[in-house]
């Protein structure tokens, strides 16, 4: 597929130098630069995820209520608009 992309202009100078020294179309190097950034970017689901952090407590502060989300922005945001929060 032939798509146009932007690119820096140093940043296209070593690319084209790149390709050059390597044998290798402009094309073949940003795909595989591709390639190894979406593979690195891959989380196997294998993988256990790290645990979260604890920290001491005893639960909720007296008047929390966790079942209701209208109450817990109420109580972070000490009931102001949220323009005022901005």
């Amino acid at each position: 597929m032939r798509t146009t992309v932007r690119i820096d202009d140093e940043l296209y100078r070593t690319l084209k130098e790149r390709a050059a020294r390597t044998g290798r179309t402009v094309g073949e190097i940003v795909e595989d630069a591709i390639r190894r950034s979406f593979a690195a970017a891959d989380v196997s689901s294998d993988e256990p995820l790290p645990p979260l952090p604890v920290h001491g407590g005893s639960g909720v502060l007296p008047g929390v209520d966790l079942t209701s989300n209208a109450a817990l922005r109420d109580l972070m945001d000490g009931d102001e608009p949220v323009d005022a929060l901005r």
